[in-house]
């Protein structure tokens, strides 16, 4: 049986996969869990549960809460927010668990639970294999003990949660938004109402779509995995910007004035260099994926400040902010930490730093991002072959070496195994888009002959 933990916590089907009775389960061996760890010693533990408007989750987060207080644990619901307000609760209320049912920007079928620690950080590994251990070993019938009485857990609605979250999101920016029109697509998620509130308490005029969340309709050809609309939209409008959340608004797109994608390497590009010159961009340091566009790293070079590069996935790129002690990073889909004000990716306040720095500057977000050239990225997947054999194939390490011979300095190779699915994917970047595609065409054919 595989580990039921993957890089953003438990995600399946609802109701097939993702049962109730999974939820429930994961909730009781967490709480046991963090019991044993020391984490709820001298005190009555307390959770924080949240969700996306997905109709499955109005069943999961009722199997989750019932976990919780069944094992003794206080619950403060606080409903559709997104995922960062739940991991920002946990952390202001003092909490000792917070829990988010979110499939992110998956289709609606699917649902997750990811659980933060105190202070609203993500689990350690070594707990989470822990709270899988627990979880498998109440289900083949190993007893626990049981509160009863005064001893089981309280639940409660939060209703502050919402007004405290946006609260804190318009208190961390430098500068207000008057003046600036923005256009936000919810994604028909958890962002659908606090991000436009906390761009019209910041100043901005705001028009919404994707902001009519049915249960049924996240992530619906809507959201930052669908940005046709937003484009169309803020063109339409006449606005400054716009901004584009998935399901769970942990990440952020924007779009230029003239409809033009703004990705999230172009969106760290422009915060970073607005952090340095407010001296908030410590050790002059970006952390981002091997994912990024080679143009980024060109930009920042250029700049004069230093990028790191991690594994694909933020949960890499919050370990290495930790490590280095560093204020930003993010990945190319949107996901961006400002480690200073969250302990996770948080869209909203992503859109509410970018638009903060069209307002400062006065000048376009299409002038800003002008900072770094996004050179042209080819993508391609070659599925059914020996993905273990990437990194040892001498048929693979030649064709790869004269690949980058023919780039240059300005382009790139990369090729990496899938962490889900017998495939791997060529990546190329170049100068231009024929030799991009021309370069992963032959990669992608040798992948196929050598591990197939």
């Amino acid at each position: 049986m595989g580990r039921l933990f993957g890089t953003d916590g438990v995600r399946g089907v609802a109701n097939a996969d993702l049962t109730a009775e999974l939820a429930l389960g994961l909730s009781v061996a967490a709480a046991h869990v963090l019991a044993e760890a020391g984490t709820f010693e001298g005190h009555r533990p307390v959770a924080v549960v949240g969700r996306d408007p997905r109709a499955s989750g109005e069943f999961l987060e009722a199997a989750v809460v019932a976990g919780l207080a069944s094992a003794g644990v206080d619950v403060l619901r606080v409903g559709v927010l997104p995922t960062p307000a739940v991991a920002y609760l946990t952390g202001s209320l003092g909490a000792d668990l917070g829990v988010m049912l979110s499939a992110s920007h998956n289709p609606m079928p699917d649902n997750g639970i990811k659980f933060f620690a105190r202070g609203g950080h993500k689990l350690a590994d070594e707990l989470e294999d822990r709270i899988e251990r627990t979880y498998r070993a109440h289900s083949s019938g190993e007893p626990w003990d049981r509160p009863t009485g005064a001893g089981v857990g309280r639940v409660k609605d939060y209703d502050q949660g919402f007004d405290n979250y946006v609260a804190h999101l318009v208190g961390v920016l430098p500068n207000r938004l008057d003046g600036l029109k923005i256009v936000i697509d919810g994604a028909h998620g958890a962002a659908s109402r606090v991000s436009p509130e906390a761009f019209a308490r910041a100043g901005a005029e705001v028009v919404t779509i994707g902001t009519e969340p049915d249960g049924l309709n996240i992530n619906d050809d809507c959201g930052s995995t669908h940005i046709a609309k937003l484009r169309a939209a803020v063109v339409e409008h006449g606005a400054d910007l716009g901004v584009a959340h998935d399901g769970d608004a942990d990440r952020c797109l924007a779009v230029d004035h003239q409809g033009n994608e703004v990705d999230g390497d172009q969106i760290l590009a422009v915060l970073a260099l607005g952090m340095r010159e407010a001296g908030t961009l410590r050790k002059n340091t970006v952390v981002a994926t091997v994912m990024s566009n080679l143009g980024f790293k060109l930009a920042m070079e250029r700049e004069g400040l230093t990028f790191v590069q991690t594994a694909v996935g933020d949960r890499y790129v919050l370990e290495e902010m930790k490590a280095g002690g560093f204020a930003l990073g993010g990945e190319q889909s949107g996901h961006v930490i400002a480690l200073d004000h969250a302990t996770t990716g948080d869209g909203t306040l992503t859109g509410l730093m970018l638009a903060a720095r069209v307002a400062d500057t006065g000048r376009p977000l299409a002038e800003l991002v002008g900072v770094m050239e996004r050179l042209p990225q080819v993508l391609v997947n070659v599925p059914d072959v020996d993905k273990t054999r990437v990194g040892t194939s001498p048929e693979l390490t030649t064709a790869v070496a004269e690949a980058e011979k023919e780039l240059g300095a300005t382009g790139r190779v990369l090729l990496r195994p899938s962490g889900t699915e017998p495939l791997v994917r060529v990546m190329v970047e170049a100068a231009d888009i024929e030799q991009a595609g021309a370069v992963a065409g032959r990669l992608a054919d040798v992948v196929k002959s050598a591990l197939g």
